[in-house]
């Protein structure tokens, strides 16, 4: 790091060479330089438009504790961590990693730090003056197609702020920046074989049309974005990606889209009401009592605020259900218990670049406070971090062999690990005198070991007990297996950081954050505490994790042990 007052915290010191690597390896074709000719820069030198019609409604909350570290020097991307002098910026420092310049270059950090006033509003500006003046005519990582898309977007979310605040020269040259990088955009989004950049092109796309009153561009980026919607949104609303802060994400860009057009005396297409209620209704069934959302998949918490703004703009109250048939999850609930449970499969290529092998692994929570949960995910960490979350063993579910329950193989346009299946997932639902059953069952194991993991889970009335059962079962109509060997197996099942858990004789208790004390029981011997990773708040956080091992007999029914393991989570009586 240069500069005399600077330095950079990292969560593991890597060397150029290492980083580069690891970027390849997890990053695929989407990380990698781009190049364009001499046709394509004369198209970007176009001139610019005059001066916005409208401006992008921003309905995201900012992040204030980002916007003061950032007033304070303070630049916190995951575990890494830099501090920069008020005179310098982040554009001619060395920086950490690739992801740390990936995730700079997106902006998403930019309307935090206009959020805190004038002084801020200033620094903003100058930092985004800093990056044009580095970047601003062409830069083969930068100018990436996903996040060039994502920047402009950010930037379109700072309004006047941005673009009519200052000398009449910076802003001419912040528009000017700002029109060269859409032309390119547009110019290559048919390109893109990314679906984060096909969406995030198709809402900006949309985003300057209408804000730039440009009726002629206007009707093939609605007819853009309705496709992107049809292609990557689910009929029951969920992201195609099964990850619910995707589906947030998207729900608030077009509600952004959906305010612009309005204001800006557009019709609104009938696409926008057939897709946000039922968005709605997805983010409000993946929301958790304390405000944020479970971490399914590629996605993360996040933020209370933001999940509570995108909510508020629904129509009407969102639709309240159980079951999502689509988007593959059943949800429990009972006086303040609460569990939800992954019965879907990987969406497999293009969309499962990022998926998660989680399968029937669930989230559990008594009110507000989290117990059970995966390693989570956050675009914040580093690749290789979330490269290593996709894999079963960091979900609350059970792991035979060692394997993943999901098959990844190689997506030969992206270069990346394509997560698809399990074959045969399900699960039945019974209520009965207000108690719930759930039957489920996948075939990941079925092709290498001859076993399907079974899962039951039955929610008492009180709310007080979880009782489950896992078994690994040989179908009937497969033969005996010839290896009689026994196969090891793990249930996993990973704590909040919030809980605080402790060996007990007969139990494990898990002490909440709401003051509740729930015991962790199970029929099998040997249970242990072992430590695991979170990432989903953005950082990684190191807590505890429950562990049953155990060997499986390759030919049993899944009646008894060693096959058949019984647990249950039980809630403490308060003095």
């Amino acid at each position: 790091m240069s500069g005399g007052d600077s330095h950079s915290l990292a969560d593991r010191a890597r060397s150029g060479a290492e980083d580069a690597a690891l970027w390849r390896r997890f990053r695929g074709t989407a990380g990698e330089d781009v190049k364009i000719g001499a046709l394509q820069r004369l198209k970007q030198s176009a001139p610019a438009p005059v001066r916005f019609a409208l401006h992008l409604p921003d309905l995201v909350p900012p992040d204030m504790l980002r916007g003061e570290a950032l007033m304070k020097g303070v630049w916190r991307f995951g575990m890494s961590r830099m501090t920069l002098s008020p005179d310098e910026d982040p554009w001619n420092v060395t920086l950490p990693s690739k992801h740390v310049a990936d995730r700079l270059h997106r902006f998403a950090w930019l309307p935090d730090l206009f959020a805190q006033g004038a002084d801020a509003g200033q620094r903003a500006r100058a930092l985004v003056d800093a990056w044009i003046a580095q970047h601003g005519n062409f830069n083969g990582f930068s100018w990436r197609l996903e996040p060039t898309a994502v920047r402009l977007w950010n930037w379109l979310r700072c309004g006047e702020d941005l673009f009519e605040t200052g000398t009449e020269a910076a802003c001419r040259q912040r528009l000017d920046s700002y029109a060269r990088q859409v032309r390119y955009l547009a110019e290559l989004a048919d390109t893109a074989v990314d679906p984060k950049a096909r969406w995030n092109a198709a809402v900006v796309l949309v985003a300057h049309a209408a804000c730039f009153n440009d009726a002629p561009a206007l009707g093939p980026a609605l007819d853009r974005l309705d496709a992107e919607c049809t292609a990557q949104i689910l009929p029951d609303g969920g992201h195609v990606s099964r990850a619910p802060s995707r589906t947030l994400n998207c729900l608030l860009q077009l509600q952004s889209l959906e305010a612009l057009l309005e204001r800006a005396g557009h019709g609104v297409p009938e696409f926008f009401g057939k897709w946000i209620p039922r968005m709605g209704a997805m983010v409000a069934f993946f929301q958790v009592p304390d405000g944020a959302l479970n971490p399914f998949n590629d996605g993360d918490e996040s933020r209370p605020e933001v999940v509570d703004a995108a909510l508020s703009r629904l129509p009407a109250p969102p639709r309240k259900f159980t079951f999502a048939p689509k988007s593959g999850f059943q949800k429990l609930e009972k006086h303040g218990l609460r569990l939800v449970l992954d019965c879907g499969e990987a969406p497999g290529q293009p969309f499962g670049d990022l998926a998660h092998a989680g399968a029937l692994g669930f989230e559990l929570s008594d009110g507000a406070s989290r117990i059970v949960t995966s390693c989570g995910f956050s675009s914040e960490v580093n690749v290789d971090w979330q490269a290593a979350v996709r894999r079963t063993s960091a979900h609350s579910t059970l792991i035979l062999a060692g394997r993943d329950s999901a098959v990844f193989t190689l997506n030969e346009e992206t270069r990346l690990q394509s997560a698809s299946g399990p074959e045969g997932i399900s699960a039945k639902r019974l209520e009965e005198s207000d108690e719930i059953w759930l039957d489920a069952q996948h075939g990941g194991y079925k092709a290498s070991n001859g076993l399907l993991h079974r899962r039951r889970l039955f929610m008492a009335a009180s709310g007080h007990r979880l009782a489950g059962e896992d078994s690994l079962v040989r179908p009937i109509s497969q033969p005996p297996a010839e290896d009689r060997k026994h196969i090891n197996f793990e249930i996993r099942f990973h704590l909040h950081p919030t809980v605080t858990a402790m060996m007990s004789k007969d139990a494990i208790r898990l002490l909440c954050d709401n003051g509740a004390v729930w015991r962790f029981k199970t029929s099998h011997e040997g249970a242990r505490l072992e430590r695991t990773a979170y990432l989903a708040s953005g950082v990684v956080e190191r807590p505890e994790q429950i562990v049953i091992a155990g060997f499986a007999d390759p030919n049993s029914d899944g009646q008894e042990p060693p096959n058949c393991i019984r647990w249950a989570f039980v809630k403490e009586a308060t003095a």
